[in-house]
This record gives C-alpha cells, sequence and structure tokens, in this order.
C-alpha cells in the first residue's frame, strides 16, 4: 500500500522523466498576488508565467503545493473534521507547460501516470469534459476511456477562469468511483454530491483570453494548468473513502489521541480529525512566517488555532497539548517540506504561548455560552449579541461559538452579530482587509524581458559605471528626465543595495559621464520584478537624464557604512539572543537603518534587565573579537546544513549567499573553532566584526503577540548616546559635589534624607496641629448625647495627615467621636474616627457623609472606625461640623 509520501515521489518523478522541472512548493503567503490571503492551488506562483509578463528557463514544471483554505472566498474552515475531505490545509499536486504542450500530451500524461504508475484501475474511473470541448473528448476516447464514461458538463465547473477577463479555457476531471457502499451518482445528476464518485484531478486547458465585452480569442501560447488532491488519491490507494483515514492524518490523529489519552475513534473522533488538520495549517502558516494576531492573515491563524486548542479542550485535555504534536507532523512530513523541521522549535513555542493564553478564558466563555443557552428555549438561535460577547470579551471568533454550538444542534443570530460588531466598532477587524504585498507592476516585467536583470556590484565596491537602460515617471517609461524632475532610474549594473530583507536602500548620486555637472540625487533604491530589477529613484539636480548614456553610480559612502555596521550587529544580536534565551528565537522582521538597528524576533516575554546586558555584552565580545565576516555561495541545503539560520517564510533560490562572523570565545581566531554566526543573507556587511565599532543595546518592548523588539545602537550613533549619558552624570556629579563614582551612593542618601524631612515635616504639622498652632485652634472635647465629640478646623496639614491625628484624638479621648477638617491646597479634606466602643452607636462613615455634603462634595466612605471624603473648599466648615453634631444628636 503507497503512503502518502510514496504517492507525491512517484507523481513528481514521473513528470521529472517527462521533462518537466521539479519546482519548490512556494510558500503559503503568496508572493505575486496581493488579492489572496493564501496560496490555494499550485498555479498561483506561476500566474504571471501564465498572463505572458513573466518567462523563466523552463517550460514545463511539476510541484507539490502546500496550500490553505480558510479564509476569504475560499474558506472550508466550518466544514473541517465533520467532513471526508474538507481540509484548511491540503497538498496539491500539479504538472504545468508554459506554451510547451497542451492537450494532446496533458490528457496521456494524466492517464498513463493514474493508472500504470499509480495503478488505479481503469474501470473504476470516469472523465467529464467541457460540453463543446470534443478535442478532449476524442482524445480520451483515443487512449480508450469508454464513451459512456465520458461525461460533457455545460457549467463553470469545467470551464475555468482566472478573474472576469485574462486567460480562460475548458476543463476535464477525472473522478474515482468508490462503489456502491457509498450514496451518490456521477457528475451531472442531482446525486453528484454524494460520496461515490470523488474528483481525484483536474485539468485546465488555458486556451483563451477574455475580454471585458465578453469575448474571447485563441491565446498565441497556449498552457496547461493541472491539480491533483494528493489526499483524495492516497485515500483510494488506501482503500478508503476517507481522507482522515490515511496513513499521514491517521498518524497525526494518533498523536492526538496518545497526547489526550482518548480513544482515537471513540467519542472525540470528530475533535482529533479537526487537531490533525488544523496542526497542519498552523504549523505550516508559522514556518512560512505567519504568526498569529488580531487581523489579516495572523488572525486566521489565531483563529485555526483556537479551534483546534476547544477541541483539545473538550477531549479533557487540561494542559496545553498542540505543541506536542508537532514532531510527529514533522516526522511526517518533514522531508518534503524541510521548512518544517527548521522552524520546528518556533512551532512549538508559539503554539504552546497561544494555547497557555486561550485555555484562560476559554473555561469563562464556555461558562457563559452554558448560561445564556440555558435561559434560552431549546430551538432558539444564541442572541447575537452574546456572540459578539464571546467575541470581544473572550476572543472567540463566531466560528468557533458556531462550531461549539453546532453539537449540540444550534445557531446563532449572525444579524445581530454583525449589528453588534457594527455598533460597538469592533476592534477585530475582518479576516481579509486586502493586506498582502503588491503585485509587481507589468512595466517592471518587460523591462527585465527587454534588458534583463539588474547586476548588483555593491558588495565589493561602492562606485561603478553603468548605462541608463530605462527611466520610469508616473507609472510609465519615459526617454528622458528633466532637471527637477524625479522618477525611476534603471541600469545594466548598480554598487547601490536595493531594499531587501530588513536593509534599506542605498543613497547617493548619478553624474552623467559625457556631460559634466549633470547630476542626479538617488534618494532611495527598490528591488522590483520579483527583486531582479534594481530601481533608484532619483530627483534631477542639474541637466537631463536619457535612456542608453553612460552614468557613474555613487553610493553615500558614510550612510552605506552605518547601515552596514547595523546590520552585521544584528546577525550578532541574533545569534546572542538565541544564546541567552533558547532555540524557539527567530527572526520575526527587521530594519537596518542608518541611524539605528531593530530587530524582532519570537519570545513571549519581556527580557530581563541581566539578559539584556548579557545579549550586549556578547555582541560587544564578538565585535572586540574583530574577526573577518565570510560570505560563501552555497545551495540551501548545504547552508542549512552548516547550521545557517534563515528566515523563515523567505523563499530561496537555487543559491544562497551564507554570512558567518565570530568564532566561538576560547577557540581562538585561528578558524579551528566553531562559528559564532551562520545566516543566510543578502545584505551588506562589514569586511571585520571589529568595523562596527560598538553596540549599545537601549532595549526590549513587545511588537506583537509573541513578538518582541530590541532596538539598538553602533557605532558613531553608540558613542554620541553613551556620551551624552556621560554628560548628563557629569552635570549631576558637579552638581553633587561628588566624583561620577560616587553619585549613586549620594542620590540614594539624598532620597533618604529626603524622605527622613518629609516625615518629620509631616510629624510636626500634626503635633501643632493637636497643639492648637500653625492657626489651628486647639480642640475641646463636648459631650452631645452622651458622647464625647472633638471637632477641628485645621490649616497647615494635608489630608495624608488626617489620619494620625484622628488616632492622637482616639487615643486622648478614650471614648467617642472625632471629626477634622483641613484646608487641603484650596480643597476641603474630612475625616471622621470612633473609638471602637460607640461604633454601635455611631458610624465614622456618617459623620463624614454629612460634613462632606455641607462642604459641596459628594460620598465619603472607609469603616465604622475611620472614614475619609473631600469638598470643593473649607467655607462651610461649621455648618459641616454642625451637620456632624446632628448625626451625635440623632437628628440627621
Amino acid at each position: 500500500m503507497p503512503t502518502l509520501n510514496d504517492i507525491r515521489s512517484t507523481f513528481l518523478n514521473y513528470f521529472a522523466d517527462q521533462g518537466h522541472e521539479i519546482v519548490p512548493s512556494s510558500p503559503l503567503v503568496p508572493r505575486n498576488d496581493p488579492t489572496l490571503m493564501f496560496t490555494n492551488s499550485g498555479m498561483v506562483q506561476f500566474k504571471n508565467l501564465f498572463t505572458g509578463v513573466e518567462h523563466r528557463d523552463y517550460k514545463r514544471a511539476t510541484t507539490a503545493q502546500k496550500c490553505v483554505r480558510a479564509g476569504g472566498k475560499h474558506n472550508d474552515l466550518d466544514n473541517v473534521g465533520y467532513t471526508a475531505r474538507h481540509h484548511t490545509f491540503f497538498e496539491m499536486l500539479g504538472n504545468f507547460s508554459f506554451g510547451d504542450y497542451f492537450k494532446e500530451q496533458a490528457i496521456p500524461f494524466a492517464w498513463e501516470l493514474i493508472t500504470k504508475e499509480l495503478e488505479i484501475p481503469k474501470d473504476r474511473l470516469l472523465v467529464t469534459v467541457y460540453h463543446t470541448d470534443d478535442q478532449a473528448a476524442d482524445i480520451w476516447k483515443k487512449i480508450g476511456v469508454p464513451e459512456d464514461r465520458i461525461i460533457r458538463i455545460a457549467t463553470s465547473d469545467n470551464f475555468w477562469m482566472m478573474g472576469p477577463t485574462g486567460p480562460c479555457g475548458p476543463c476535464t476531471e477525472i473522478f474515482f468511483d468508490h462503489g456502491d457502499k457509498y450514496w451518490g451518482g456521477p457528475p451531472g445528476t442531482p446525486e453528484e454530491d454524494g460520496d461515490r464518485f470523488v474528483e481525484i484531478w483536474n485539468l485546465v486547458f488555458m486556451q483563451y483570453e477574455q475580454f471585458e465585452d465578453g469575448t474571447r480569442r485563441e491565446l498565441a501560447a497556449q498552457s496547461i494548468d493541472t491539480g491533483m488532491g494528493i489526499e483524495r488519491v492516497a485515500a483510494l490507494l488506501q482503500g478508503t473513502n476517507d481522507n482522515y483515514g490515511t496513513d499521514l492524518m491517521r498518524a497525526l490523529i494518533e498523536a492526538s489521541a496518545h497526547a489526550s489519552s482518548t480513544d482515537p475513534d471513540g467519542p472525540g473522533k470528530t475533535h482529533h480529525r479537526v487537531i490533525a488538520d488544523h496542526l497542519r495549517s498552523t504549523s505550516f502558516l508559522i514556518a512560512d512566517g505567519v504568526m498569529p494576531s488580531n487581523d489579516g492573515r495572523g488572525y486566521v491563524l489565531r483563529r485555526i488555532m483556537r479551534r483546534a486548542m476547544r477541541h483539545a479542550h473538550l477531549l479533557g485535555s487540561k494542559d496545553p497539548m498542540m505543541h506536542r504534536l508537532v514532531p510527529s507532523l514533522v516526522q511526517q512530513m518533514g522531508s518534503a517540506y524541510p521548512e518544517l523541521g527548521r522552524a520546528q522549535a518556533l512551532i512549538e513555542e508559539t503554539l504552546k504561548l497561544e494555547e497557555t493564553r486561550f485555555k484562560q478564558t476559554l473555561d469563562r466563555g464556555l461558562k457563559l455560552l452554558d448560561e445564556e443557552l440555558t435561559a434560552l428555549d431549546d430551538a432558539a438561535p444564541l442572541p447575537g449579541e452574546t456572540a459578539f460577547k464571546l467575541y470581544d470579551t473572550y476572543g472567540f471568533p463566531l466560528d468557533l461559538t458556531q462550531d461549539a454550538l453546532r453539537e449540540k444542534g444550534r445557531s446563532v443570530d449572525t444579524e445581530g452579530f454583525d449589528s453588534a460588531m457594527e455598533a460597538q466598532k469592533a476592534k477585530a477587524r475582518a479576516a481579509w482587509a486586502g493586506s498582502g504585498e503588491a503585485a509587481d507592476a507589468g512595466i517592471w516585467f518587460d523591462l527585465v524581458e527587454t534588458h534583463g536583470a539588474t547586476e548588483f556590484l555593491g558588495y565589493d565596491t561602492e562606485e561603478a559605471e553603468g548605462q541608463i537602460l530605462a527611466l520610469v515617471r508616473d507609472g510609465a517609461a519615459v526617454d528622458s528626465l528633466a532637471e527637477g524632475e524625479s522618477g525611476w532610474l534603471v541600469t545594466n549594473q548598480t554598487p547601490f543595495y536595493g531594499e531587501a530583507g530588513g536593509q534599506v536602500g542605498d543613497s547617493g548620486t548619478v553624474r552623467h559621464l559625457e556631460q559634466a555637472g549633470d547630476t542626479a540625487r538617488v534618494t532611495d533604491t527598490k528591488r522590483m520584478a520579483g527583486g531582479r530589477l534594481f530601481a533608484h529613484q532619483v530627483t534631477v539636480e542639474s541637466g537631463s537624464f536619457a535612456s542608453g548614456v553612460a552614468v557613474h553610480l555613487e553610493v553615500d559612502h558614510g550612510r552605506r557604512s552605518a547601515i552596514r555596521a547595523n546590520h552585521s550587529a544584528t546577525h550578532l544580536l541574533h545569534e546572542a539572543l538565541r544564546r541567552a534565551l533558547g532555540d524557539h528565537v527567530a527572526q520575526r522582521g527587521s530594519l537596518n537603518a542608518a541611524d539605528r538597528l531593530r530587530f524582532d524576533f519570537s519570545h513571549g516575554k519581556a527580557l530581563s534587565a541581566g539578559e539584556l546586558r548579557q545579549v550586549e555584552e556578547d555582541v560587544n565580545a564578538y565585535i572586540r573579537q574583530n574577526t573577518p565576516v565570510e560570505t560563501r555561495i552555497m545551495t540551501p541545503d548545504d547552508a542549512r546544513g552548516i547550521g545557517a539560520q534563515a528566515l523563515f517564510g523567505e523563499k530561496y533560490g537555487d543559491e544562497v549567499r551564507v554570512v558567518s562572523m565570530g568564532f566561538e570565545r576560547g577557540s581562538g581566531k585561528g578558524g579551528d573553532g566553531a562559528t559564532y554566526s551562520i545566516e543566510l543573507c543578502g545584505g551588506t556587511h562589514v569586511r571585520q566584526t571589529g568595523d562596527i565599532g560598538l553596540c549599545v543595546v537601549l532595549g526590549d518592548s513587545a511588537s506583537s503577540a509573541g513578538v518582541r523588539r530590541v532596538e539598538a545602537l553602533t557605532g558613531k550613533a553608540a558613542i554620541d548616546h553613551l556620551a551624552a549619558q556621560s554628560a548628563r552624570l557629569g552635570e549631576i556629579a558637579s552638581e553633587l559635589k561628588a566624583s561620577e563614582a560616587e553619585v549613586p551612593a549620594r542620590v540614594r542618601a539624598l532620597l533618604d534624607e529626603r524622605k527622613a524631612l518629609t516625615n518629620e515635616v509631616a510629624q510636626l504639622r500634626r503635633e501643632l496641629a493637636m497643639a492648637g498652632g500653625s492657626g489651628s485652634p486647639a480642640a475641646e472635647a463636648r459631650e452631645i448625647n452622651g458622647i464625647s465629640f472633638v471637632a477641628q478646623v485645621l490649616s497647615g496639614v494635608t489630608g495624608k495627615d488626617l489620619p494620625a491625628l484622628i488616632d492622637e484624638h482616639k487615643s486622648r479621648l478614650g471614648s467617642g467621636a472625632v471629626l477634622l477638617i483641613a484646608d487641603a491646597g484650596g480643597k476641603a479634606a474630612v475625616a471622621a474616627g470612633v473609638t471602637a466602643d460607640a461604633t454601635d452607636t455611631v458610624s465614622a462613615v456618617d459623620l463624614v457623609k454629612a460634613a462632606v455634603a455641607e462642604l459641596g462634595g459628594k460620598g465619603g466612605g472607609g469603616r465604622p472606625d475611620m472614614a475619609q471624603g473631600g469638598g470643593r473648599d473649607t467655607a462651610n466648615a461649621e455648618q459641616a461640623i454642625k451637620a456632624a453634631e446632628a448625626i451625635l444628636e440623632g437628628k440627621a
């Protein structure tokens, strides 16, 4: 019985033997289509090849493409776990032709692979074709498919379109008949949605171009785009109609059952299926650079994670469980997708952190849900306001609430939910709000096709000559740029670094080689057309520039040097953080500018002062080593084999640039020791670590959930920062008439002295008040309704002094009540006290409330023996005292 891994290898090797390039899966975050949240089919990475704006050095390709459908219009989340074939993550096997072969070869390829390589019985297969596609139908007949097993479909199910306009064409689909033990009919019948006949492969013939007026014309280069669902094929080859019964999914289900100590096929069967599916999608998304957040792709990831975590909770798992399943996933899929193994520590850390946080709110949210359901009729839907409260307060996405209610046979008032969301202007944004990388403009691809890619010379030089290939202004090519005009300038080669990998683009000057004095200022440099073209953003300061002329390009040397220092320091910082905090630390973003560096990394809590100090010390130790910064070109696999750190989610080519710096301390500088920092990086760096000069870590802060941000300075900026700190310390030392070393002790002594003086002043104020000094008449006790009562209006004391004065009066009285009113900075402060033996007769709270009301205040409170309050001023102090006396007399 072939495993899923066997099927993948068989597919790719078959098409490789037929002259196809095996192209690695593209990341789940599309690089060339801003309309997609996630890569959802094999053709996504080839979109520009199909439209003709991009060309590669192969015309045939085959892939095993990882896909996610959990947001936007391609959203299968609600059905996952409850059906046999719905997934959030799936693999699409495909073969592609870019103007090379067409139907005559594509159909036989599919038939031979399915019936000979995979040995699927021919008599269990049937096919569909678009109703007017006689050519495809004839090809199927020619290779031996009986006419009664060729079904013509007149709907869009068998006609594919990239969009309202653009490439399109008919499809042919291959179905497998699982037998009459399953209900369902063949495609095109009313029973087609049953489980008997299952589509396993779709071949799209990109034959036409659709125009806005509805007309079509045949493409000059007709192409092929196919997709075979590996899970469905694995199911039929392994004798099941259920994708969750395949070897890979079964292994993950059993891992879930083991971790939760439950039966994989028992009452928790659905829970295990959800967990197995969501484990794949969450792990692959994290490996491709997506982190849980409250919007965009990160929000969809969080929804998937929390749905899986709720099902783990329903299995009885008391502790975070999902992260413990990651090794099983890596074991099953790590060989085909090595990014899983490279990101394993990060995936585990992210899942554990998210599940720990979610468990803190899950119980409370589910309790609220149960309480609300108890108060409703059995058939009544959950009110939208309650669903929104679960979302807004407890972090329950709507579909999570719906999933919980599905098991109870209940629904949610979604209209009410939407109304509550709008009314309260919910903080969480929609799962997809158009975020993503902008598609490259067609003009840049045109320029690449015409002139070729830009050759970057900036690793070895900061000035060079080049020829202007094109000038672009306002999105269109122009012949020239005149003085005062701005635009983009493209040359055949350049020393200017285009913004990438966190490193900002270079600035500098461009000078005309033939017209002395003609100069342009370069304010930024960007990479276009998938990084193949370097475009200089320029403003012409004098003269003019035209296509075809030779120019001298010179980078701003001082700015580049500062950027290089910050970028190299970032590498040392990354490794120092890994050593200090653990292997889960991975880069989540960076900025390497001229004036500072910023590094975002995966970590769940703030760094302590000791950890920051250790990291800073380690970075500077390797700067002082002054070892050479070495770069090598190697394959990605070889680079990772020597321990190179890669940016998760980044797609690398056949060759990568590996930057190494520093030797483990104690190993010497002779090269015989282990290298300290090894990273895949295309940026510019210093030649020796000592060129960085110095690194000062300014501190760390939260960047997003599970991501911390460290900011630092290097070189002259770091020296200037320390000089400023030293100058401030010198000023303080001068004021204290002490040495700089003595400043901390002097400051502590001054603070202690200030505290003692403050206490002494407060004590003196209290003593003056008790003695009748400082303008306050001495207090005399009066008896009211059998209770000794002291009332006094004070000045020169604060509200904070009153409790201590109350205690002294109570001590002198022995038994009775006290009311004190103080002028506290223009406002009235009031306090009352009652001795313990009298609290059954009168409450200090009542005395304060009565007095406060006369002083223009409200409320007041405390205990029966001590209470406080305040008013606008002390103008009505006598009336306040009389109000308190009325309480004692029992008149109030």
